[in-house]
C-alpha cells in the first residue's frame, strides 16, 4: 500500500491544558513462569535481521491469527490544570491498545503516551481490558512511550485532580480496547528494519565528572524495528515502531508566556506521521528501546560544554516546536518507508503466538537523585530485588520487555544473542522502575548509575536471563 501525503500540521490539535516532574514505579516482581500459547498456528517471517541496515522484508501468516488496533485520547480538561506543574496541553496524549488472539485466546498490549504509570492506574486499565475483551489479566502488557512532557500518574489519593486524571486514562483505555475488539480480525505479520539518526548518546565528560549532554562519541543505536499487522487483503492495521530514544525534545521547556506544555514530544510526533500517512486508517504504537542513555539529537531545553568542559543549561522555548516537528518528522518517515517495504503473503503455519513471564534477582542500593556530576560515588549494593521480564513471541519476532530503562550495550547485547530473526527490546514495562545501566557507566560514574535502584552488574545479569529465555523459546 502506498502511504497518503497529508499534511501533518492538519492533524495536530492545539488547546489549552497543563505540567509536573518525572518519578517511576516499579511493578510487581513476577516469581514464576508462565507461558501462554495462543491455540493454533502463527508464523512471521523476517527477511532482515534486526540490524542497521535497511531492507525489504517478507512475512508469512495464518488464518488463525486476528489482530485489532484501537487508539483513544486522554482527555485532559482545563479544569484539571495545572496538573503536576504543566498548564496548557498542546497535543493529545494517547492510549493506544493492539489486541492478538488465536483460537480461543488473547494477548493485549497497551502502549500510553505517558512518563511512567502508577501501579494503581496498571490494574484499573487491566480490569477494563479484561472485561471488555476477555482477556486475562496476565495476558496484558502495559508500557508507557516515556514523553517527559506529561504529569506523572500519581495515587487517586493523592489528590481530587489526581484521581480525575486516573479516571481520565482509565475511560481511554476502555475507548481503545473497544476499537481494538471491534476491528479484530484475521491477519498477517512482517517484520523490517531501517536507520534514523535522530538520537544521540546523552554521557558526556565535563571537567566535574561525567554528565548529561550531547555524547557523540558514545554509543547509539541507530536501527528503527518495524513491524506491520495487515488484513488478509493487505490493509495494513497496526504499524509498531521499536526505537532507542527517550521522548524528552521539549522537557522542562518553559514557553515565553510562562506555560509548560504537554505533549506527546518525539515518540507522539513519530506516530502521528505514521498514523497521517496511512490517512488514519492504521493504529501507530511507538515501543521505546535501550532509553536510558539516549536522548534526542536536539533538545528544546538543553545542556551545553564548553571549550573547558563547563557545563551549562539553555531553553530554546517556543522554538522547541521546530525541533520536535522536524525529528518526529524524520522518525516517522523512515518508519513509513521501511512499513512501505514489508510484503505479507500467504504462507504454511509456523509457530504460535506466546507470551511469557519469568523474573531475575539482582543486586540493589540506594537511588540516588543526581543533580550535577561529581568524582566519587558509593555505589555498594545493600539489597536484592526481583525483575521482571516480558517476552512476546509472534512467530519469528519477538518483543523482549523489562521495567527498568536499559542502556544502548546491554540491548545490542540482548539482540546479539536472540535466536530470533527479529528481536525487538523495549524498556519501561509496567511503568518504569528508573535506570538499570551497564558496567561502564558505574566506573565512569554517570547519571544512568547514580539515578538507578540496581548495583553495578544488574544490567549484564538481566541480558544473560533474557538470552536463556530466548533460546528456550527458539532451541
Amino acid at each position: 500500500m502506498v502511504p497518503k501525503n497529508v499534511n501533518d500540521n492538519e492533524y495536530e490539535k492545539t488547546r489549552l491544558g497543563s505540567p509536573l516532574h518525572r518519578r517511576s514505579f516499579l511493578g510487581g516482581s513476577i516469581a514464576a513462569a508462565v507461558t501462554t500459547s495462543l491455540g493454533g498456528a502463527t508464523t512471521a517471517d523476517a527477511a532482515t535481521g534486526a540490524g542497521p541496515k535497511a531492507g525489504p522484508a517478507t512475512s508469512t501468516g495464518s488464518t488463525g491469527l486476528k489482530v485489532g488496533a484501537g487508539r483513544a485520547a486522554i482527555d485532559i480538561p482545563p479544569s484539571l490544570l495545572p496538573l503536576d506543574g504543566f498548564t496548557t496541553v498542546h497535543d493529545d496524549l494517547y492510549v493506544r491498545i493492539l489486541l492478538l488472539e488465536n483460537g480461543s485466546r488473547r494477548v493485549a498490549l497497551a502502549v500510553l503516551d505517558l512518563t511512567s504509570v502508577s501501579a494503581e492506574a496498571i490494574t484499573l486499565m487491566r480490569t477494563t481490558i479484561a472485561k471488555a475483551s476477555g482477556i486475562a489479566p496476565a495476558d496484558i502488557v502495559v508500557t508507557v512511550t516515556h514523553t517527559f512532557s506529561a504529569p506523572h500518574v500519581q495515587a487517586s489519593t493523592a489528590s481530587t485532580a489526581a484521581a480525575q486524571y486516573v479516571q481520565q486514562i482509565v475511560k481511554a483505555t476502555a475507548s481503545a480496547i473497544a476499537a481494538a475488539v471491534e476491528g479484530l480480525r484475521p491477519a498477517r505479520v512482517g517484520f523490517g528494519t531501517g536507520t534514523c539518526d535522530v538520537n544521540v548518546n546523552r554521557d558526556v565528560r565535563t571537567i566535574d565528572g561525567w554528565w548529561l549532554g550531547t555524547g557523540e562519541a558514545g554509543p547509539s543505536d541507530k536501527s528503527v524495528g518495524v513491524t506491520r499487522f495487515d488484513d488478509l487483503d493487505g490493509t495494513p492495521i497496526a504499524v509498531l515502531v521499536n526505537y532507542s530514544v527517550q521522548s524528552s525534545v521539549m522537557m522542562e521547556s518553559v514557553m515565553a508566556n510562562g506555560d509548560l506544555p504537554i505533549t506527546a514530544d518525539l515518540a507522539g510526533a513519530a506516530v502521528r506521521h505514521v498514523e497521517k500517512q496511512y490517512d488514519g486508517d492504521v493504529v501507530g504504537f511507538f515501543l521505546v528501546g535501550s532509553c536510558g542513555d539516549q536522548s534526542p539529537a536536539f533538545r528544546s531545553k538543553r545542556y551545553t560544554i564548553d571549550k573547558d568542559r563547563k557545563w551549562s543549561r539553555t531553553d530554546a522555548q517556543d522554538a522547541g516546536w521546530l525541533l520536535l516537528t522536524v525529528q518526529g518528522e524524520r522518525l516517522g518517515t523512515e518508519a513509513v518507508r521501511v512499513s512501505e517495504t514489508i510484503r505479507t503473503s500467504g504462507g504454511s503455519p509456523g509457530s504460535a503466538v506466546r507470551l511469557v513471564t519469568d523474573s531475575v534477582t539482582v543486586d540493589t542500593m540506594p537511588m540516588g537523585h543526581p543533580t550535577g556530576p561529581t568524582k566519587t560515588y558509593d555505589f555498594t549494593p545493600n539489597g536484592t530485588a526481583d525483575v521482571p521480564v516480558w517476552i512476546l513471541q509472534v512467530g519469528n519476532g519477538v518483543f523482549v520487555g523489562v521495567a527498568p530503562e536499559l542502556s544502548t550495550d546491554t540491548a545490542l547485547t540482548i539482540r546479539k544473542h536472540s535466536p530470533f530473526p527479529h528481536t525487538a527490546v523495549m524498556s519501561m514495562l509496567e511503568g518504569g522502575s528508573k535506570n538499570m545501566a551497564e558496567a561502564q557507566s558505574y566506573a565512569r560514574i554517570t547519571y544512568e548509575a547514580m539515578d538507578s535502584q540496581y548495583a553495578r552488574g544488574s544490567a549484564e545479569t538481566v541480558a544473560t536471563k533474557i538470552a536463556d529465555m530466548l533460546h528456550s523459546l527458539r532451541p
